[in-house]
């Protein structure tokens, strides 16, 4: 990332939720049940490393984006920066319990994220600083990130319920859609002196991260195609507002419509449409002579649409959302000025991939904006970023069926408002093995 963003030290962690993604390969999970078959418990995740090579924007010719900028800049020793770490998702072990009592299907979900950047902080997500300002040295060690615990309780005919830590609804299908998911895509802390366990993948570059929400929500039947997931989740503080923070007087809100349409044996159409929304409370810092600051609220909404096509060995997805008090890369980074001006935010994303028997090729492109507030926004933040893109394409060889090897190179850039940009490229080879 570039050397004003804040992101390197918020977001450089936070892509461990995506590790979601492995749940959906029941040929990987490892699956045991007790001696009466009342229970089955289930056992799931990954190991990924990569050397990730990242050529960065000169330190002489890098041009400030608000802190917003996604774009990694070199230093006054080069602009070349090395790094062997995990991808856009961490390692991961994720453990399940289910039964059925009494007619109702019942489970529970643990998930534990370790990775293998030297971080001290206790977790993978804080590092620890030394005299010299950086966490990846001698003698250290990496932490443990619990983000996943949840149950559930349902049936097939009643819908079902699903309530603790888990991943949200808005922005969670193309993220785990993203071809960069098992792979690199952008290198976020990766070209740093300070890596963390995860990469930005496409997170900043077409798509607001998802995020791991603690959350209360109930998902319809199959109904002739369609299902409706709506619930509540615990409200989050902002990344970016300076005032004092208030207890939230309501929850958020978030639901998602999907529907799957298959047309003919292997060929099929999957759309789905996702809101969120929550409001913030603020208290401004006091202006002299004024003793008390000004409370302040504003609401953060979003909306997005995706769709994926598959034909055989084909598949092509798109994606699109608009926002408005939300920001941009994160959810509430940078999503308003002053006393809860809101500024609005879009992106895109378009992905296409082919397989060759075990080898699969792929390109995706996508790109992320933000606009001013107003004109006082403007005329305080005159070099806020415009736009995150990044262009990437890859190559993921199934050596066998649980482990893959990899290639990606991926091309960023970071645009000003006032047309000052920063560009970088990333080229990483690794292996994924999952089960």
């Amino acid at each position: 990332m570039s050397n004003d963003c804040p992101t390197r030290r918020i977001l450089k962690p936070a892509l461990a939720g995506a590790v979601l993604a492995m749940l959906t390969a029941p040929a990987w999970a490892v699956d045991l049940s007790t001696s009466d078959g009342t229970w089955t418990f289930s056992l799931d995740g990954n190991v990924n490393v990569d050397y990730i090579y990242s050529n960065c924007e000169s330190q002489s010719s890098a041009v400030p984006t608000g802190g917003l900028g996604l774009t990694c800049v070199g230093s006054a020793n080069g602009n070349g920066v090395s790094n062997i770490g995990n991808g856009l998702l961490p390692a991961a072990f994720t453990f399940g319990v289910a039964t059925t009592q009494d007619g109702i299907d019942l489970a529970a979900h643990l998930g534990l994220y370790p990775g293998i950047a030297t971080n001290d902080g206790g977790s993978p997500n804080l590092q620890a600083g030394t005299a010299n300002g950086s966490s990846n040295t001698a003698l250290g060690s990496t932490g443990l990130d619990i983000r996943q615990v949840y149950m559930t309780f349902g049936t097939k005919t009643a819908g079902t319920f699903t309530l603790g830590r888990n991943i949200g609804l808005f922005g969670a299908d193309v993220i785990l859609n993203d071809m960069t998911l098992m792979g690199v895509g952008a290198p976020g802390s990766a070209a740093s002196s300070a890596p963390s366990n995860t990469t930005l993948g496409g997170i900043g570059f077409g798509y607001i991260y998802t995020d791991w929400l603690a959350q209360i929500d109930y998902t319809t039947p199959d109904l002739s195609g369609f299902a409706l997931t709506v619930g509540v989740f615990d409200p989050l503080n902002s990344l970016s507002d300076v005032g004092t923070v208030e207890a939230k007087k309501a929850p958020g809100f978030h639901a998602k419509l999907s529907y799957t349409l298959p047309i003919v044996e292997g060929t099929k159409l999957y759309l789905s449409a996702a809101f969120i929304t929550q409001q913030q409370d603020y208290v401004a810092p006091a202006v002299y002579p004024a003793t008390t600051g000004t409370p302040y609220s504003y609401t953060g909404n979003g909306i997005d649409f995706f769709a994926k096509f598959d034909m055989l060995d084909w598949e092509v997805i798109g994606y699109y959302y608009h926002a408005d008090g939300l920001g941009t890369t994160a959810l509430f980074l940078g999503g308003d000025f002053g006393l809860g001006q809101t500024r609005t935010s879009d992106g895109f994303l378009f992905q296409t991939t082919y397989k060759f028997g075990p080898v699969k090729v792929g390109v995706n492109y996508g790109r992320s904006s933000i606009d001013y507030a107003n004109a006082a926004d403007q005329l305080a933040n005159p070099d806020l970023l415009d736009y995150n893109q990044k262009v990437t394409g890859g190559v993921y060889y199934s050596l066998t069926k649980n482990l893959m090897l990899l290639a990606e190179i991926s091309g960023v850039k970071s645009q000003n408002q006032v047309g000052g940009s920063n560009s970088a490229t990333t080229f990483n080879v690794g292996a994924f093995l999952g089960f």
